[in-house]
C-alpha cells in the first residue's frame, strides 16, 4: 500500500510540470520568429528586385527608339493638293516652344495637371484616382501621368498586365531621368494617337483644321485635347457633335486648373469651327498613288523616313477622269454588259496627268491602266501605217479593199462588205481591216513590231497576219505613250509621274531633271501619221470623239467586243481609254467608236479648257517625195494591185476564211 504522504505529493509534481515557460524561453521563440522573418523579407526583396530586374532585360532599348516609327508617305499633286497618304500620318515634329500655349494649357488640365511637379509617377494622383473609382463603383479615372503615358506610346504594347504596368513606371522614371519636362511633353504630343490615322498634334491639326499645331486656336486646342481620352469617339470628323461636347469638357478644366476664366471659356465655347479639314482626294486618285509609291523605291530604295512625293498628277483632271469613266460605265456600261474601264491621260513628253484604274478601287485595287493587258483591235493599227510611211508610202496610196487571204487567214471588215480603191488614210479613217493586213504582210510583219516596240510596247510579239489588227495584248499606259510620241512630235514620250521626292523635313531625295528627247519618227513621216489619225476623228470611226481642238486617234475593238479602245490626242494632251470586262466577256455591241469615244470626249473637253486651239504638228520645211508611175498610181498602189491575184483578189470566197474581225466601224 502507497504511503500516503506520496500520493499526496502527485498533484503538485503535475502543477509544477504544467508551470508557463519562463522568459528565456519567450526570447527564443522571438528571436526565432525575427530571424526567419529577416530571411523571407530578404528572399521576398530579391524576388522584387529580381522581377524588376527581369522587367528591365524585357524592356527595349529607349535609345534606339527613341525617334523610331514606321515613316509614312504623303503623294501630292502637281498642285501640292494631298492625293493620298500611305502609312500612319505623322505631321511635323514640334519642339516644346513650338506648341501654342492654349494646347499646353488644354492638355495639362485635361491629363496630368502635377506634370511639372512629379517624377514621372505620381503617387498622389493614383491614390486620388482610386479612391475616385472605388466610389463610383468602376474606372472613372486613371492614374497614369503624361510621361507614363508617353513611355507606352514610344516602347510599349497596348496590353493590359501587371508587367506592362511595372515597365510603364520604369521607363517613366527613366525618361524623366533622361529628359527635360519640356521634351518629354513635345514627345507626346508628337507620338500620341489622334484618330483618323493621325499621330501627333500636328497631323490631327492638318487633318481637322488644315493648319499647323502652331497656329491652334483655343477652342481647336480643346478639341484636339479632347480626343486624348478617346480618339475615335470624339473624333471630329465622323461625329463633330460629341467631338464639341468633349471639347467642352476640356474648356471647364482650363477654367477649373486656373488657366483661363469664365469669359473666356464662354467665348471658346461659342466659336465656330472650320472642320472641313485637308482630306486627301482618296479613292478619285487611289489607283494612280498605288502606282508612284510602288516606283518610289525604283528612286530612292527602301524608305526610312516620311517621304513626300510630289507628282505630275493634275489633281483636276484626275477627278474629271473619274467622273467620265464613272459616267460613261454608270449609264452605258450597265446597259450594255461593259463592267470596267481605265482612263490614262498625259502630257505629250511623257508627263502623267490623270490615271483611273477601274470603275470603283473600294472594290477591286487592280489597276487596269497600268497592269491589264488586253487586245488592242484596230487601235494597233497605229504601227503598221507608221512602218508603211517609213518604207516610203504615202497617204495618198491607194489600194483596194476586196477579200484576201494571207497565209490561210482572210481578214474581215465589220459590216462584211468591201469598199474597193481607197487612199491609205480612208482606210485608217474607216477602220478597214483587209487593207491593214495587206499592208502590213507586204511590207514586213517585222517592220510593224519593230515600230511598235520602238514607240514603247513591251510585249513580245509573233510575226502572223493577224497582228496587224491587233492580235497582241497591250497595257493601257502603253497604248497612249505609244501616242504621245506622235503628239510629241515624233520625239520619245516615255511615261514618268514623280517630279519630286523629298523628306518631310524638305531634303530632297530625288529630283526629275531635264531629259533630252530622242527622235523615234521622222518629223515628216510623223505629220503625215498625224494628219491621217487627225481625219479618223473628223471622217472616219472616231466622229464621237470630236472636240473643238483640233485632235486625232484611232479606235479599237477587239473579237467578239472583249475591248474596246479610243486613244486620241490634241497638241497638249494625250489620253487613252479601255472598256471591257475582267474575265473577258463579250460586251454588249461595244465598240471603239462608241463608248470609249465618248468617255475620252467628255474627259477631253474639260482637260482642254483654257486650252489654245493649237495644230497637231509644227510645220514641215518640205513634203515627202513618193515615186509614181506613167498611169498617176503612186509606185506603192501599183504594187499592190499588181499582187491582188496572188492574194486572193479575184474575190472568189475561200471555204477556210476564218473570222478575225478586228476594225470598228
Amino acid at each position: 500500500m502507497a504511503a500516503p504522504g506520496k500520493r499526496g505529493a502527485e498533484p503538485a509534481a503535475r502543477k509544477k510540470a504544467a508551470a508557463p515557460e519562463t522568459p528565456r524561453r519567450r526570447w527564443r521563440w522571438l528571436r526565432l520568429f525575427l530571424r526567419w522573418s529577416a530571411v523571407a523579407f530578404i528572399w521576398c526583396t530579391l524576388a522584387v528586385f529580381g522581377l524588376i530586374g527581369w522587367y528591365i532585360l524585357d524592356l527595349p532599348d529607349p535609345d534606339g527608339l527613341i525617334n523610331q516609327r514606321p515613316p509614312s508617305v504623303t503623294v501630292l499633286g502637281s498642285d501640292g493638293e494631298v492625293l493620298a497618304t500611305y502609312g500612319e500620318l505623322h505631321g511635323e515634329t514640334l519642339h516644346f516652344e513650338d506648341l501654342p500655349e492654349p494646347l499646353i494649357q488644354a492638355v495639362l488640365s485635361t491629363e496630368d495637371r502635377r506634370f511639372f511637379e512629379h517624377i514621372g509617377i505620381d503617387l498622389r494622383g493614383i491614390a486620388r484616382a482610386a479612391w475616385a473609382n472605388i466610389q463610383a463603383g468602376g474606372v472613372v479615372q486613371g492614374g497614369s501621368t503624361i510621361t507614363q503615358q508617353a513611355a507606352k506610346n514610344l516602347f510599349l504594347t497596348p496590353e493590359r498586365s501587371f508587367k506592362r504596368k511595372a515597365q510603364d513606371a520604369l521607363l517613366a522614371l527613366w525618361l524623366e531621368r533622361r529628359f527635360t519636362k519640356e521634351e518629354i511633353l513635345a514627345i507626346y504630343l508628337n507620338r500620341v494617337y489622334l484618330g483618323a490615322g493621325t499621330y501627333g498634334v500636328d497631323a490631327a491639326a492638318r487633318r481637322y483644321f488644315n493648319k499647323s499645331a502652331r497656329d491652334l486656336t483655343l477652342p481647336e486646342a480643346a478639341m484636339i485635347a479632347g480626343l486624348l481620352k478617346a480618339p475615335s469617339r470624339y473624333n471630329p470628323a465622323n461625329d463633330p457633335a460629341a467631338a464639341r461636347l468633349r471639347s467642352a469638357e476640356v474648356i471647364d478644366n482650363m477654367v477649373e486648373a486656373g488657366f483661363i476664366d469664365e469669359d473666356t471659356a464662354r467665348a471658346a465655347k461659342a466659336a465656330p469651327l472650320d472642320l472641313t479639314g485637308n482630306r486627301p482626294a482618296g479613292g478619285d486618285a487611289r489607283y494612280a498613288t498605288d502606282w508612284i509609291v510602288a516606283r518610289a523605291t525604283d528612286y530612292i530604295g527602301t524608305a526610312r523616313q516620311d517621304l513626300v512625293i510630289v507628282t505630275t498628277i493634275d489633281p483636276s483632271l484626275q477627278r474629271a477622269a473619274q467622273d467620265a469613266l464613272s459616267a460613261g460605265l454608270g449609264e452605258e456600261g450597265a446597259e450594255r454588259n461593259t463592267a470596267q474601264g481605265a482612263i490614262v491621260s498625259m502630257a505629250p513628253d511623257g508627263a502623267v496627268l490623270a490615271m483611273v484604274g477601274g470603275s470603283d478601287y473600294g472594290v477591286s485595287q487592280f489597276n487596269r491602266a497600268t497592269l491589264a493587258e488586253r487586245q488592242p483591235g484596230s487601235a494597233f493599227k497605229l504601227f503598221v501605217y507608221l512602218a508603211a510611211l517609213e518604207a516610203g508610202h504615202s497617204p495618198h496610196d491607194v489600194v483596194e479593199d476586196r477579200p484576201i487571204t494571207i497565209d490561210g487567214w482572210s481578214p474581215s471588215n465589220f459590216d462584211g462588205g468591201y469598199d474597193g480603191p481607197m487612199t491609205l488614210t480612208e482606210a485608217m479613217a474607216g477602220s478597214t481591216n483587209t487593207v491593214a493586213a495587206e499592208v502590213a504582210w507586204r511590207i514586213g510583219m517585222q517592220n510593224v513590231i519593230d515600230a511598235a516596240h520602238r514607240l514603247g510596247i513591251d510585249q513580245d510579239m509573233i510575226e502572223i497576219p493577224s497582228l496587224a489588227l491587233g492580235a497582241t495584248e497591250v497595257t493601257p499606259l502603253e497604248m497612249t505613250a505609244a501616242y504621245a510620241a506622235i503628239a510629241n512630235q515624233g520625239l520619245s514620250a516615255w511615261p514618268y509621274v514623280i517630279a519630286e521626292i523629298r523628306t518631310r523635313n524638305g531634303a530632297v531625295l530625288y529630283q526629275r531633271g531635264g531629259h533630252d528627247p530622242v527622235r523615234l519618227v521622222d518629223h515628216r513621216v510623223n505629220a503625215d501619221l498625224a494628219a491621217m489619225l487627225k481625219t479618223a476623228v473628223e471622217q472616219g470611226t472616231g466622229r464621237n470623239a470630236a472636240i473643238a481642238w483640233p485632235s486625232g486617234g484611232k479606235t479599237g475593238t477587239s473579237q467578239d467586243h472583249r475591248d474596246a479602245w479610243f486613244v486620241g490626242f490634241t497638241r497638249q494632251i494625250v489620253t487613252g481609254v479601255w472598256v471591257g470586262n475582267d474575265n473577258g466577256a463579250a460586251m454588249d455591241q461595244i465598240t471603239g467608236g462608241g463608248l470609249p469615244a465618248r468617255i475620252w470626249a467628255s474627259y477631253m473637253n474639260v482637260a482642254q479648257q483654257g486650252l489654245p486651239q493649237l495644230a497637231l504638228v509644227d510645220p514641215v520645211s518640205s513634203t515627202t517625195t513618193y515615186a509614181a508611175d506613167e498611169t498617176g498610181n503612186d509606185g506603192f498602189g501599183s504594187l499592190i494591185g499588181g499582187l491582188l491575184n496572188e492574194l486572193g483578189g479575184s474575190g472568189a470566197a475561200d471555204p477556210d476564211w476564218r473570222k478575225a474581225e478586228r476594225n470598228d466601224r
